[in-house]
């Protein structure tokens, strides 16, 4: 997958260096001349530049980049101009770090995809949410162990949960399934909730939009999404 990082503080470079490690292509971007040296040797690519500039903002490959990230937390200005920006150039996905409630009410009423939250979550966490394509998010319990919601791979769609066999072949446990519904709040802006449908059982089908939650060990995880198609690092 591709991927814009904007701003190469602690977070920014954590997750840009993480995912370049997991063999996706990086663009990382800074103002700071010192930062984009100190990193080019462990990120794809990293180019000083103002991302709060529209004209040299238009020459990055934005229509073929997966997720852009605005990881900008010392100036709450330039990421609100950075993130208004690239939501004007349509990116994919944007996902922009949010400094304070106020600036988070900004960032939702702009309507990026997600808002993260650094002083709370870790940028591995975040490098292992984005780098795979149908991974929702997780919930580290040792370093070995995760409750993971995983997007429904659509090989599995229409099928029981039996017939999965998770245990007895990948020694994983489906927990639940749930469903994020959409609406929109007061002010117009897109939000979602999700819904748990309950302890999973032996005769449930999968649908469509469901989101698989399950327990294991992390290598074991991979396993299954390999067995299934899905490409993890």
């Amino acid at each position: 997958m591709k991927y814009i990082i904007v701003g190469l503080g602690s977070f920014g470079s954590s997750l840009a260096s993480a995912l370049t490690s997991q063999g996706h292509e990086v663009i990382a971007i800074d103002r700071n001349m010192q930062k984009v040296e100190a990193y080019k040797e462990v990120i794809t690519h990293t180019i000083c530049m103002d991302a709060t500039d529209d004209y040299t903002v238009n020459g990055l490959p934005i229509r073929d980049t997966d997720i852009i990230v605005v990881a900008i937390g010392e100036d709450q200005g330039a990421n609100i101009m950075a993130t208004a920006l690239f939501k004007t150039l349509n990116a994919k996905r944007l996902i922009s770090r949010s400094i304070n409630p106020l600036h988070e009410k900004v960032l939702q009423a702009i309507g990026i995809d997600a808002i993260f939250h650094p002083e709370q979550e870790s940028a591995m966490r975040w490098a292992k949410r984005l780098s795979t394509r149908y991974f929702v998010d997780s919930f580290e319990l040792t370093d070995n162990f995760s409750i993971v919601e995983i997007g429904i791979p659509t090989p599995l769609i229409g099928k029981t949960i039996a017939t999965l066999q998770l245990e007895n072949k990948f020694n994983i446990k489906l927990l639940s399934t749930m469903r994020y519904e959409y609406y929109e709040d007061s002010f117009g802006r897109k939000l979602s909730k999700p819904i748990i449908q309950g302890l999973a059982t032996p005769e449930q089908i999968l649908q469509e939009n469901d989101v698989l939650v399950v327990y294991g060990a992390n290598k074991h995880i991979h396993t299954f999404l390999r067995s299934v198609g899905v490409k993890v690092h």
